[in-house]
């Protein structure tokens, strides 16, 4: 005899909490461009370049503590969204993705800046400065944005997959790769010098391996492995 399904779904369903994801993505993203607004109007009066103006020492750890509260809203929203650890990756993927976006979107509208994909950028602090071309950022958003979504629809689905060793060797390789390649150049612009190249082979790689990855472990999920999966929850 069919039973009610086990899991549960809150929001409304996936769309629904896809969509409150991504409002809050947005909220957030704007959020973080007026504080930078605020911090370039105070540290870079004639626009932002390189070389960097270096905080004090006390600004500089609110600044770190800033960017450390940005990533507990970010995994408190996603605590909220999905209850499996698989629904609330997706939903801190979506909602990170979503988030860096709209700051630059932001930025854009309100500063004029960055003139383009190709302008340099601080973009994060943690465990030190990441520096890079703001397409290298946005090229992690979007896929982040679309995986993360995907991930929902597949664990509303019932499909969360189990990683194997490779899988997680996988994503540490990933993760290094793009560690090494945003801190590339944290030395010379810690010492108040220009970046000198972004690593963009390694970024790709890092890149090209979380992808792989991914597609690995949901290429199953279709329309016909969504029935299976809602039969065998509903069994």
């Amino acid at each position: 005899m069919t039973q009610p399904m086990l899991h549960s779904d809150p929001g409304g369903g996936v769309a629904s909490r896809i969509g409150w994801l991504t409002l809050f993505g947005i909220a957030f993203g704007f959020v973080e461009a007026a504080v930078v607004v605020y911090l370039r109007e105070l540290y870079y009066p004639d626009g932002f370049t390189f070389p960097i103006v270096l905080f004090e020492m006390r600004i500089g750890v609110v600044e770190l503590l800033r960017e450390l509260a940005t990533l507990l809203m970010l995994l408190a929203a996603a605590g909220l969204a999905a209850r499996s650890a698989w629904g609330r990756f997706g939903a801190f993927a979506l909602a990170f993705g979503v988030w860096d976006l709209t700051y630059y979107a932001a930025l854009k509208a309100v500063l004029g800046w960055p003139e383009s994909l190709a302008t340099w950028d601080v973009l994060f602090l943690i465990p030190g400065i990441w520096a890079g071309p703001v397409w290298s950022a946005m090229g992690i958003a979007v896929p982040l944005v679309v995986c993360g979504g995907w991930i929902l629809r597949a664990d509303a689905a019932g499909h969360r997959p189990s990683p194997s060793w490779s899988d997680w060797t996988a994503a540490v390789v990933s993760l290094l790769l793009l560690l090494v390649s945003f801190l590339w150049n944290h030395g010379p612009v810690s010492r108040g010098e220009m970046p000198a190249w972004f690593p963009w082979p390694v970024w790709v790689a890092g890149v090209a391996v979380g992808l792989a990855a991914f597609h690995r472990l949901f290429r199953p999920l279709s329309g016909a492995s969504i029935t299976s999966s809602r039969t065998g929850e509903a069994a």
